[in-house]
């Protein structure tokens, strides 16, 4: 029994939450939701069952997204979406406390990063803690973080894009901006409604996205039926939607995300640029799936990008990585109870 090493990563999303058990791998992987009823606050379900309820709650069951643009927005709800996602993953060894660490925005402020810190040791953890995601990102990417070489990391999320310039274990120059998958769904949606006068949810954005969204016109398009809500008669309506259609859509997103890296390059020292030149910009993060995205980066930048293998789960397995090694990546690690 002394075997099991109590340890549990979280990538703890804006869309979704990730754990990861050390030698397990993910063990779990659920929307970042919570459903409360109205009258006595109380918490309904979590995770996946939250996400199927949002959009067709009756007005008593609220869903909550607790964490916006990657930081805690609702600390009680935060907390108990932890407590969950710990005693699901450590299931049957839930006698023991285990340690935690949790990854944050770039940018977070240390304030935010104590509220994450207090939320996990309150849901159950003994130790604490919280390492920036764009480092996790490259761990998990499988960058060797500390040589002295300068590396490139765009990680978009759900809520966040984080690029960063990691160099010798540490952050050389980074932003973050909240423009990341979210966004991109709500684009989508505004363009159905503008051009179809259809009204679609989140949830069919997403779906619209995944499966027939790019970051660059494609010749051999892909289409998809979209159901909705006509704005006019107030009826359930069909209408097909192409791949190109999505693009000029989501433009104006897409935009902002390759106004950071540029703006990251533009402040990254000379001799790291050149680094960066040789070893390409590493794409991470659910959102860096969308067809064709590395391609827009290296047209607009001009420095080759390259999808992580899978880019999904990069920051919760350098959470992983990082918890196994913790003697080594101590330099990086910002906190601990």
């Amino acid at each position: 029994m002394g075997m099991f090493s109590k340890k549990l990563g979280i990538d703890l999303g804006t869309a979704n939450t990730l754990v990861f058990l050390p030698g397990k791998g993910v063990v779990l992987n659920e929307p970042s939701v919570v459903a409360v009823s109205e009258q006595d606050n109380k918490i309904l379900a979590i995770g996946v069952e939250a996400k199927n309820m949002i959009g067709k709650t009756p007005e008593s069951i609220i869903t909550y997204l607790p964490m916006k643009d990657g930081v805690i927005a609702d600390y009680r709800v935060t907390e108990a979406m932890l407590r969950y996602f710990i005693s699901k993953a450590m299931g049957r060894f839930n006698l023991f406390k285990p340690d935690v660490m949790v990854s944050v925005p770039a940018g977070v402020t240390s304030t935010e990063r104590r509220a994450v810190i207090e939320a996990a040791i309150k849901a159950g953890a003994k130790n604490a803690y919280v390492v920036k995601e764009p480092i996790l990102a490259a761990i998990g990417a499988g960058i060797p973080i500390y040589e002295s070489k300068g590396h490139m990391v765009v990680d978009i999320g759900g809520g966040t894009t984080d690029v960063a310039v990691i160099s010798l274990g540490g952050i050389v120059s980074s932003t973050s901006v909240k423009c990341a998958g979210n966004k991109i769904d709500q684009a989508i949606a505004d363009y159905i409604k503008k051009s179809f006068n259809l009204a679609i949810g989140d949830r069919t954005a997403e779906e619209v996205k995944i499966k027939i969204g790019a970051a660059v016109q494609l010749d051999e398009e892909l289409h998809v039926t979209i159901k909705g809500r006509d704005f006019i008669q107030g009826l359930p309506r069909s209408a097909q939607v192409s791949t190109n259609e999505i693009v000029k859509a989501i433009d104006p997103e897409l935009k902002q995300i390759i106004k950071a890296i540029r703006d990251v390059l533009q402040e990254t020292p000379p001799e790291l640029a050149s680094d960066i030149i040789d070893q390409g910009i590493i794409m991470t993060g659910g959102s860096s799936l969308l067809r064709n995205f590395p391609d827009l980066v290296y047209r607009k930048t001009g420095v080759k990008a390259t999808l992580a293998e899978d880019a999904l789960f990069c920051v919760v397995k350098g959470t992983g990585i990082a918890l196994e090694h913790l003697d080594v990546y101590k330099k990086t690690v910002l906190s601990k109870k």
